[in-house]
This record gives structure tokens, sequence and C-alpha cells, in this order.
């Protein structure tokens, strides 16, 4: 990040906790609401996309873990990870990630990212109507969950495919941390690609970005607590308004670019 002023600099350190807030307070879109913000003060994906990903598995992680660890402690049997959901996805997008990570094109760039907020929109408007949508299809939510995988490979954006999917099949209590697992995984993998590639980890910006993060991971526990408690409407208007704020991003980006 040499060559920053300090405006941009502070800005930078704003929009980690943003992402930490959105990554802990809903399980999605730490990446894909920060992402394109970023961008616009350097467009170096290589420079953030290292950082966003050992941000998003540390704070996972420690997450999962905390839910577990005060779970056993309250004597309660409420398993917050839905591992049905895990068997079902993980198939279906392992093979994809791989192919997205060794950076092998299987489809146009321009044609993945329209595809992705058009869908978003879709998703987006449905949950503000307090009507979600379901594609009716195992078929259907099949591809979109490969091809999450696919976006997650190439990118870190994969969450308005898989999102959708995975809030129709599980209670609401378990969203966050099953997600968590799998990005986890998925990350994990992507990061191991970064090793071998010899992709700069930018490890001494982690000093004073990941104290950034911590505070809105911090704000966004919080917040989660709260959706918990508030209504199902509430929560998918939540989900619905956090969707279309993203389509709008990327279909201005995709616009002006």
């Amino acid at each position: 990040m040499n060559g920053l002023l300090a405006w941009e600099l502070a800005i930078i350190g704003l929009l980690f906790v943003w992402g930490g807030f959105v990554r802990s307070g809903l399980g999605f879109g730490g990446a894909v609401l920060t992402l394109p913000f970023l961008l616009t003060i350097r467009d170096e994906p290589l420079l953030f996309l290292p950082i966003i990903s050992v941000h998003l598995l540390f704070f996972s992680g420690v997450t999962v873990w905390q839910t577990h660890r005060r779970e056993r402690r309250s004597g309660r049997s409420i398993n917050t990870v839905n591992w049905e959901f895990l068997r079902y996805a993980f198939p279906l997008m392992i093979v994809p990630k791989l192919i997205g990570v060794a950076g092998v094109i299987t489809l146009p760039g321009p044609l993945v990212s329209i595809f992705i907020f058009c869908t978003l929109t879709i998703y987006g408007m449905s949950y503000l109507l307090a009507k979600p949508f379901k594609s009716g299809s195992k078929k259907v939510d099949a591809f979109l969950i490969m091809l999450g995988g696919y976006v997650s490979g190439v990118s870190l954006i994969a969450a308005p495919l898989v999102v959708p999917i995975a809030a129709s099949r599980m209670p609401k209590e378990q969203l966050r941390d099953t997600l968590f697992v799998l990005w986890f995984v998925l990350v994990g993998l992507k990061l191991i690609a970064f090793v071998i590639t010899g992709v700069d980890l930018q490890w001494i910006h982690h000093l004073w970005l990941l104290p950034c993060a911590f505070i809105g991971h911090l704000l966004g526990l919080r917040f989660h607590r709260y959706s918990m408690n508030a209504d199902t409407a509430i929560f998918f208007r939540i989900l619905g308004g956090a969707l279309l704020s993203v389509s709008v991003i990327g279909i201005l980006r995709l616009a002006f670019t």
C-alpha cells in the first residue's frame, strides 16, 4: 500500500471495520460488501484478497469455536452448524473451487459478473418484499452451489449464490456458523494456492488492519444477537437489503469500468 495518502489509509481501516461487522453479524458479505470500495482506492485485487482471506479464516474459526464453547457451558444441546447442508455443499463446490483457484477460465469474466449481480438483484428484492425466491429445483440449486464454488475460486464473492440456498435449508440460528465453516474450508484452499504461487500475503498490513477488523467483529457479534431476537421478517429484510446493496455496487462498477 505504498504511495497511499493518509486519508486513503484511514478509509481502508474503516472499510475493514465495516467488513468485520458484516462478516460476524450476518456470516457472509465481509468480502463482497467491502472489496468494491477497496478497489476504488487501489484497483489491485491481489493487494486486498490475501488480507481479507486471512481475516475470514481467523474470525470464522474463532466465532464458531466460541459459539460451541458457550453452548457446552450453558448445558444446551443446540447445534449451530448444519452439517447436513455442508455434506451437501462440499462435494458440489470443491472441484469448481479448485478450477477457479487454478485460474482456469470456464466462463468469460463479464458474463459471470452479470449473472451474479442479476441473480443478486432478484434475491434481494424477494427478501425485501418478504417473498424469498426459491428455485423449486434441486438441479438449479446444485448448479448455483457449483457456480458459487467456481466464483469463490476466482474471487471471494460466492455468498450471493450460496446464501439464499443455505437460508432455505436451515433455521436462521444455524445460518451464520454453517456459512463460517463453509467459508473456512474454501478460503483455506485459496490461501494455500496463494502461498504455492508466491502471492504476497501482506503480513505487515495485518498489524494494523486486524485490529480494525476486530472492532467490526465485536460490533457484528452484538448485531447478530439482536437479529436472532428479531422476528423472521426483519431478518429476511436485513438479508435482502445486504444482497440488493451488493448488486447495485456491482452493476455500477461494471457500468463504469
